[in-house]
């Protein structure tokens, strides 16, 4: 900020050329609004860039949530399924021979599957399915929330950028001393940085989004009755990688907050 005294600024006017006096006062005054605008700009941005990743941190405790679900869903279909006990090896038949019981026999003709157990597992089945429709549904907010800060710093960069017009810039370069040169590079805003912001957004905002995409269609494909078990375990799996997530681009994403 500017700070002059009366006489000093009078006796500046007086030995000021009149066209010279009149650039400096526009570019004094307009140091003063640009200083001020690009000052709010940039607070609003880096806030709502706080915001979003707050949120992108929500998502990611979500997908650990919701990786447990699916981990529990094929771990309780795949115990329902295990197959019974194969009766044609001649060892396993000498075993069972050896120690036959009543309990031994029902377990065998249950498919080797204790009823407490089936009933248990059967209702995880149950509990893991709803959890991971819960996990889409507060997936999908959340989505909705970035993308709404999305916007919001889209908008705040169209407020900004006729701020940082290079022809205006460097129109004023063109007319001003070598120490005005100084003072206008230092009174820019910090467009490298506001930008980091805002692209960081968006290109994080296309990756969570075809993360929850794949984790839906996961949800919506997996079926007690046929979905296989190597489905289930590239589903988990994939649910883990996320490999549309960029950890490059999360890290230097994080690095952006102090």
């Amino acid at each position: 900020m500017f700070s002059f005294s009366a006489s000093s600024v009078l006796q500046f006017i007086l030995r000021v050329p009149v066209g010279l006096y009149f650039f400096l006062l526009r570019l004094f005054l307009f140091f003063q609004f640009l200083a001020m605008l690009n000052s709010e700009i940039e607070d609003q941005v880096f806030n709502l860039f706080k915001d979003f990743m707050a949120r992108v941190a929500k998502f990611d405790d979500l997908v650990n949530l919701g990786s447990i679900l699916l981990t529990g869903f094929q771990q309780g279909l795949e115990f329902l399924r295990r197959p019974p006990v194969e009766k044609t090896s001649e060892l396993v038949k000498n075993i069972i021979r050896a120690n036959e019981t009543q309990r031994l026999k029902s377990y065998i003709e249950a498919g080797c599957i204790n009823s407490d157990d089936g009933v248990q597992n059967t209702n995880k089945l149950h509990t893991c399915q709803l959890g991971l429709r819960d996990h889409l549904s507060k997936g999908k907010s959340i989505l909705n929330e970035l993308e709404c800060l999305v916007e919001d710093v889209n908008g705040a960069m169209e407020n900004l950028s006729p701020f940082q017009d290079d022809s205006f810039a460097d129109r004023l370069n063109e007319e001003a001393s070598t120490d005005d040169k100084e003072e206008i590079a230092s009174s820019l805003p910090k467009r490298n940085e506001v930008t980091d912001y805002a692209e960081c957004m968006g290109i994080i905002y296309s990756m969570v989004k075809q993360d929850y995409m794949m984790q839906e269609r996961v949800v919506s494909a997996l079926n007690a009755n046929k979905s296989s078990s190597g489905e289930l375990e590239s589903y988990c799996l994939m649910w883990s990688l996320r490999p549309f997530i960029n950890s490059e681009v999360m890290d230097h994403a994080w690095k952006l907050i102090p």
